[in-house]
């Protein structure tokens, strides 16, 4: 709440170095706020009574929306990136698979593999198992396995995350 939002009786007051002024009618204070061409803006409303502070609010949100802005930049986000097998796929194809998940595993990324049955594939669900067992030992100095591999309508996927 800022300026004439305030309807309380009697407020703390501080100014804008962070002196505290004391307790006065919120009236009072408003007509301080107005005197240095600033805001009265409330800080702590549950306390007893609640704690105003005189200060430029408009200058104030520019800083807090230019923090967040700064700590948005720095975060990074986690995508996932998919590699779909075949349950009959040789070896060769599984080596190339097992170069672009480390490859995806070294920029941070977390890495999806999807083993998509087709027909009556779904009844050699075992032979899907092994191969992404496989892969998991393929990528194990890159890589850790997120989640175990899990049927899922007519796929069995497993996730990977990067090692810390």
């Amino acid at each position: 709440m800022i300026n004439e939002q305030i309807r309380d009786k009697e407020i703390r007051l501080i100014d804008e170095e962070g002196n505290q002024l004391g307790v006065l009618s919120a009236r009072e204070a408003q007509k301080i706020a107005d005197e240095k061409h600033l805001d009265l803006v409330k800080i702590a409303p549950t306390a007893k009574p609640p704690v105003c502070k005189i200060m430029d609010y408009g200058k104030y949100r520019f800083d807090q929306a230019k923090k967040e802005k700064e700590a948005k930049k720095k975060q990074k986000t986690v995508d996932i990136k998919e590699l779909r097998l075949s349950p009959s796929i040789d070896t060769h194809d599984v080596q190339v698979k097992v170069k672009k998940a480390i490859e995806f595993l070294k920029n941070g990324d977390k890495v999806k593999i999807s083993i998509r049955f087709r027909g009556r594939e779904i009844g050699h669900s075992k032979t899907a198992v092994t191969i992404l067992e496989n892969f998991a030992n393929d990528i194990s100095e890159y890589g850790v396995v997120d989640k175990a591999p899990k049927m899922e309508a007519r796929s069995m996927v497993m996730f990977l995350a990067p090692k810390q």
